[in-house]
């Protein structure tokens, strides 16, 4: 059974803080017109240096946030200091949200608890981005990483692609890329309830609709059409659950029950196994979507599983 602060976060905070009516189509609409007229710049909150080292680089035009632990953090850490780990972050919000401040907060949870450095692109938000444009460019900032790593003085240098939500999504499809050009694949890819069908008509979502207090089925509609562009939605690059899985990294793979995006989770847990790719799933009942983000006692335990991905192969 979910705990009691998870089930006030799912029955109380989400309702309170806007719940699905963020995610109505009409909602969706309005925040894709003031993007194209005044695109958002994402502002990691004040507190960030406090709890981690923070630098911006860039890659195609855009702000990459570089997070990892300060000195004293990293050595008293767990595991082999001169193993590098770098964690290609993607962030969710549909493809029409920057990331939020409990993106931030998991981002310095792992970047102190493996400890690793996080590389977190902030990709432009539709409609000045689009699947066919942003996915490639993706692909092309994890396989300059993971060469980085293969090629440096650390051969147990590591690389591991995440995401959340829309974010899980795009690193699916992004790997899915790097692996069709020829590219290495990062150690491993891990993905918190991802958006692997932007289509959002498997035939389970309807209920779920009725669950999920955060998501709807009209919203994600609307915001995977506009993500895909003048794509068909069904496409890989836009839904990389209707791609090939075989040739791609292990995966870890965690998503809750009363999650919009559950289907997602399962059929792309199915479709690995069955294509000789090693997925460790893990299914939380009647927590909501994204839980691990969120300040409730079982998005501890999730981070805990994901750093030991992070780390080491499971």
């Amino acid at each position: 059974m979910p705990s009691l602060t998870a089930r006030f976060v799912e029955s109380v905070a989400l309702p309170v803080a806007g719940g699905g009516r963020e995610w109505s189509a009409e909602a969706v609409r309005a925040r894709t017109a003031a993007e194209a007229t005044h695109p958002t710049v994402a502002r990691p909150p004040r507190w960030l240096p406090r709890a981690v080292r923070h630098s911006v680089t860039d890659h195609a035009g855009w702000p990459v946030h570089e997070l990892s632990p300060k000195p004293l953090v990293a050595r008293a850490a767990v595991g082999d200091p001169a193993a590098e780990v770098t964690v290609l972050y993607l962030h969710g919000g549909g493809y029409i949200s920057e990331a939020l401040p409990w993106h931030w907060y998991l981002m310095a949870r792992l970047a102190r608890l493996v400890p690793a450095r996080l590389v977190v692109p902030m990709y432009p938000l539709v409609p000045r981005g689009a699947a066919a444009r942003v996915v490639p460019l993706v692909a092309d900032l994890l396989t300059r990483l993971v060469t980085r790593a293969r090629a440096g003085a650390t051969p147990a240098g590591r690389v591991v692609l995440m995401g959340d939500s829309a974010g899980g999504g795009l690193a699916l499809a992004a790997a899915q890329v790097a692996r069709d050009r020829g590219d290495s694949q990062p150690d491993r890819i891990a993905l918190i309830a991802p958006w692997a069908d932007v289509t959002m008509t498997h035939p389970d979502q309807p209920a779920l609709d009725r669950l999920d207090r955060l998501l709807t089925v009209e919203g994600l509609v609307e915001a995977g059409r506009r993500w895909a562009g003048a794509l068909d939605p069904a496409d890989p690059l836009a839904s990389p659950l209707n791609g090939t899985l075989a040739g791609l990294a292990p995966l870890t793979v965690l998503c809750g029950t009363h999650d919009l995006l559950l289907p997602d989770s399962r059929r792309l847990a199915e479709r690995a196994a069955a294509s000789g790719v090693e997925i460790d799933y893990h299914e939380a009942p009647g927590l909501p979507h994204a839980y691990p983000l969120f300040p409730i006692p079982e998005a501890r335990r999730a981070r805990a599983t994901l750093a030991a991905a992070v780390r080491a192969p499971i």
